[in-house]
């Protein structure tokens, strides 16, 4: 649409669209000169409206069953982003993403020997005909004991392709998951300065089939060494986590700093796969 408007109605109308929060509509225009009276061609066009989802506030986790004498952290909230920790569950992604790393874990490594790397010599063990017995070759044939075998299975690679938005949306859907089944939890440091396993697994009694999962570049040595030896908890870090671990245990637990690291590496970059209908 082209009229003509002077550089007082132009600004009046981005005032206004930039007052009122209204993204619908951008204004481009095409200005000789704002400082007379020239012609001007303003076009509308029209955009998706901005959404801005809610965050989501989860209640930090007392630290390996804190003493009551310690301050309560449940007082502190943690917000999170609806897009990685409120995601639509989808079975069929998680299915790719694990069937993917499973895949991927296969050795492949069976061998047989087929007729023709079996040890021994290629002459014919009888003659074609007056035997009255069936016709046989090599004394290597799949038919005989000690011989090759056929159709048998050789090194090959099981792994296979999966585009990584896929894996990286079958991320944020395994952490909604345990946000929804109120199996997840945020502490704001994962430290352990004594090194005791024994103190540990006593503050650890609640923590039953825990994963913890930290955001630091260097895992603290003293909890690294006195959590290796406590059945059912392990501590692994943000960047080696994968969607496999994370459903295999009941429990997850992040820091904050493993907070900010899958809020900057899975909220890039969403991809949308309609559901598969059965």
């Amino acid at each position: 649409m082209l009229w003509k408007a002077s550089p007082l109605t132009t600004a009046r109308i981005l005032s206004l669209s930039v007052g009122n929060g209204c993204r619908n509509v951008r204004p481009t225009l095409n200005v000789r000169c704002l400082t007379t009276q020239s012609e001007a061609t303003v076009s509308a066009l029209p955009l998706a409206a901005t959404v801005f989802s809610t965050p989501l506030y989860v209640a930090l986790t007392p630290a390996f069953n804190q003493k009551p004498s310690e301050p309560n952290p449940k007082e502190n909230v943690v917000a999170l982003d609806p897009e990685i920790f409120n995601h639509p569950i989808r079975r069929d992604i998680l299915h790719l993403v694990v069937t993917h790393y499973r895949d991927s874990l296969r050795q492949g490594s069976a061998n047989t020997k087929t007729r023709g790397e079996v040890r021994g010599s290629g002459a014919k063990i009888r003659p074609q005909k007056g035997s009255g017995k069936a016709r046989l070759g090599d004394a290597q044939s799949p038919m005989l004991r000690g011989g090759g075998v056929a159709f048998g299975p050789k090194p090959r690679d099981f792994s296979t392709k999966l585009p990584r938005k896929v894996i990286q949306m079958g991320m944020r859907i395994a952490l909604s998951a345990k946000v929804r089944e109120q199996k997840f939890g945020v502490m704001t440091r994962l430290d352990w300065p004594n090194g005791r396993t024994k103190y540990l697994s006593q503050r650890l009694s609640g923590f039953q089939q825990t994963l913890f999962i930290t955001g630091e570049d260097q895992v603290s040595t003293g909890i690294q060494r006195a959590i290796r030896n406590i059945p059912f908890v392990a501590l692994t870090k943000a960047d080696e986590v994968n969607v496999y671990e994370l459903l295999q245990w009941s429990r997850i637990i992040l820091d904050c700093k493993a907070v900010e690291f899958f809020e900057r590496t899975l909220g890039k970059n969403s991809l949308y796969i309609p559901p598969t209908t059965s």
